[in-house]
Order: structure tokens, then sequence, then C-alpha cells
């Protein structure tokens, strides 16, 4: 259109007109009479301004997914974190049952031995430089714990009690090199004294140098005078090794204890010493041999074979 009188008058024209459409439509409100038609063009033109809105705005797009992609987020975050707690639960549950079955062995050994004793935890242990085998446990003097009483576990010997607080002690540990128990062999009663190595055998020097003795035979502790700091009776560990006999005073044989000395956690402190020496019967019972199986093997005679033993003629 070009730009004359004519044109410019109908510019003025339509802006006055859309001006008092505007007016009226304010004024009428719900009642206003250009309603039905701004109703009828939604009708038509909703749907379409609806479908380009959404072609044209990848930004709103992508807000609205990370919104979402958050929610479906903080969900999976959420089941992740209650995962983790029944796995913590379920390990705490097996730790728990481990406990139980180590707490029950011991109560069975103390049982079988008669000895008085008082539950403990290992806490802590020894130096890190490996000068010594020891172990806290969380009882001290207000449970009645006194230096040199013996401490076991279900499997043994443990150790016995060097340093005593109010409320922990300090456990030299059977390994220790400067451990010494004396023991007792079982069935044969020969005597000895045990002394620790680390985390090699036990080396026990026997009093007869003649005594006879084979791998897997079995010690007890001795016992000390007035049961300080040991206890008879108490499991010290099974025979592995034996040094042939060289006329000597005493005899060496190697044990391998019956207490893993590297994953301790509950044990127990003598408090009260038997009334009796229980000697061998807080041993466990000895495993019982496996049969070895054997095979017979039955030779069927070939049927081209000669029954008399000779070779057929060709």
């Amino acid at each position: 259109m070009r730009d004359t009188r004519e044109s410019r008058l109908l510019l003025v024209l339509l802006i006055a007109i859309a001006f008092a459409l505007i007016t009226v439509d304010i004024r009428g409100g719900e009642d206003s009479p250009v309603d039905s038609a701004r109703q009828a063009a939604a009708t038509v033109f909703g749907p379409i301004e609806d479908g380009v809105s959404t072609a044209v705005d990848p930004i709103g797009n992508a807000v609205s997914a990370i919104r979402d992609s958050g929610e479906r987020h903080d969900r999976l975050a959420a089941l992740e974190k209650e995962n983790a707690g029944l796995k913590a639960e379920l390990g705490s549950d097996d730790r728990n049952r481990s406990r139980v079955r180590q707490l029950d062995k011991m109560l069975k050994t103390a049982a079988n031995g008669q000895y008085g004793i008082k539950g403990a935890e290992v806490i802590a242990i020894g130096a890190a430089q490996g000068f010594s085998w020891t172990v806290t446990i969380d009882i001290g003097s207000k449970e009645g714990i006194k230096r040199d009483m013996t401490v076991l576990n279900g499997d043994g010997l443990v150790g016995r009690v060097t340093t005593v607080g109010p409320n922990t002690a300090t456990v030299l540990l059977a390994s220790d090199p400067d451990f010494t128990v004396g023991t007792r062999m079982e069935a044969t009663d020969e005597l000895g004294f045990a002394s620790g190595q680390g985390d090699r055998p036990l080396r026990v020097e026997l009093l007869n140098g003649k005594a006879k003795v084979k791998k897997g035979d079995r010690l007890v502790t001795f016992g000390s005078e007035a049961d300080k700091p040991f206890v008879p009776g108490v499991p010290v560990g099974v025979v592995s090794r034996v040094d042939p006999s060289g006329g000597d005073l005493t005899r060496t044989i190697y044990v391998r204890p019956y207490v893993g000395f590297t994953k301790l956690d509950i044990v127990g402190v003598v408090v009260e010493a038997p009334r009796r020496d229980p000697r061998d019967t807080v041993l466990p019972d000895k495993p019982k041999p496996t049969p070895t199986p054997t095979v017979t093997v039955t030779v069927t005679p070939s049927a081209a074979a000669p029954t008399d033993g000779q070779p057929q003629e060709q």
C-alpha cells in the first residue's frame, strides 16, 4: 500500500475502531459483546499455538526435563541409600551372629574346664612396629580384672593379663616372644615349656629328651602355683613338627596354636580357677579319620584268548 492521504485516514480509522472495541470489551467484562468471538478464535487457534510453542521453546522443554531428571535422581539416591542401609544391617547381623557363635563356644569351653570367666571385647591391638603381640580388652579393675589372669576364648589359650586400668586391660598374647607357659601333653602327660614366636608355631621344650611324641599330638596348659598366671587344662595347640632326638636333656617340638591371634574378637578372662585340674577334658573331640576308598579292578578274559594259556596255532 502506498503512503497516500487516503491510506493515512484508513489507518487512523482502524486504530480508532480498535481502541473502541478494547474499551467496550473491558467495560463489558464476562458479558462483553466480543467474548463469543474471542472464544471462537481461541478454539480455532489454541491447539496451533500450543503446538508451535512446544516446537519453538526448547529451553522450556530442557528445564522441564532437568526438573524431571532431578526428581528421578532424588528417587534413585533414596533407593541407593536404603539399599546401603539394608546391606549394613545385614553385615551387622552377620557380625552379631559370628559373635554369638564365639561367645557360645567360649562358654562351652569355660563350662568344660569349670572356669569362672568374664567376657570381654578386643578393642585395640599392640604397637604397629611389631615389638610385642598384645591386645587391649574393654574391662578392667572395676570388673575385678587383675594382673596375671589367664585369658582364653572358645578355641583355647589367648594369653595373660599384664596391665590393668579402671576400664581396660592389656593382654600379652601367647604368640609373643616373651611369652612362656607350662604345658602338658595329652595322654602321655609329658611336661614342657611353650614360647611364642610371633606368627610362627609355638616352640616347646619337653623336659624329657626321650619323650615319644608325634605330629598331631595335643597340648594343654600345665597350670601355675596358685593358678596365676595360668590355670590348668586350657587347650594350647597341636604338634606340627618334631625335631629329631639327639640325646639332649630336652626335646624340641613345634606346636600350631588353636587360637588365631590375628582375628581375636570375643575373649574371656578367668577370674575363678577350677577346683580341680580338668587335664584333657577341655580339648575338642578328635576328628574322625576319613576312610580311604578302595577300588577293585576285575579283569574279564577276552573271548579270543585261549582258555589253556597256550597260544593258538595260526
